[in-house]
């Protein structure tokens, strides 16, 4: 009998617990989705906490390796932005039509470029990263000290190569990862 009510009591503060966080889960759910059409405000909102970042870093004169994690880390992110969703250099199957992917003739069917990341995610992330790098500046056990020079050389170095191989995938399979207008079509009959 003891243990019934132990159990239902156990029970009902998991449930408590659950739907509490569920709640919390869905109003945070909400304010990303107040967010999602303002991709401008989002952005600027970003690189303010960006530069909040390395304000902080220039200022206390450290964190040089939770910058560098921060900045392999969001250059992950931007390859993923720029990478398509379906990889033609991954498509070991060319014989299977069994999804979109890109075209690779001129004379081929326009198929829209589709991210790997999309925007919103690459934001998020971007935001939380930064977020989570900036909270970790004021704890002393994240202050490592290292020669800074080297890590910036190694950084820049691992930006021109990794940009480089995107950048031959990108011509090899013929997409640009960013549109600028919806395309304008001529009117080819002769005016009567």
């Amino acid at each position: 009998m003891m243990q019934d009510a132990d159990l239902t009591g156990t029970t009902q503060q998991k449930n408590v617990v659950s739907q509490a966080w569920t709640r919390l889960s869905q109003i945070y759910q909400g304010y990303l989705d107040c967010w999602t059409p303002h991709a401008k405000g989002r952005w600027v909102g970003s690189a303010f906490l960006l530069a909040a970042f390395i304000t902080r870093v220039v200022i206390q004169q450290g964190w040089y390796i939770v910058t560098y994690a921060l900045g392999i880390y969001h250059l992950n992110l931007f390859i993923a932005f720029l990478t398509p969703k379906i990889d033609p250099a991954m498509d070991f199957d060319a014989d299977d039509d069994s999804g979109p992917a890109l075209p690779t003739r001129i004379g081929e069917e326009f198929r829209p470029f589709i991210r790997r990341l999309p925007e919103f995610k690459f934001w998020l992330s971007v935001t939380r990263s930064t977020l989570i790098a900036l909270i970790c500046t004021f704890f002393d056990c994240f202050n490592i000290p290292v020669f800074w020079p080297i890590l910036v050389m190694y950084f820049i170095t691992l930006l021109c190569i990794t940009m480089k191989r995107q950048i031959k995938h990108m011509v090899k399979y013929r997409y640009i990862p960013f549109t600028h207008s919806k395309p304008r079509y001529q009117n080819n009959e002769a005016p009567n």
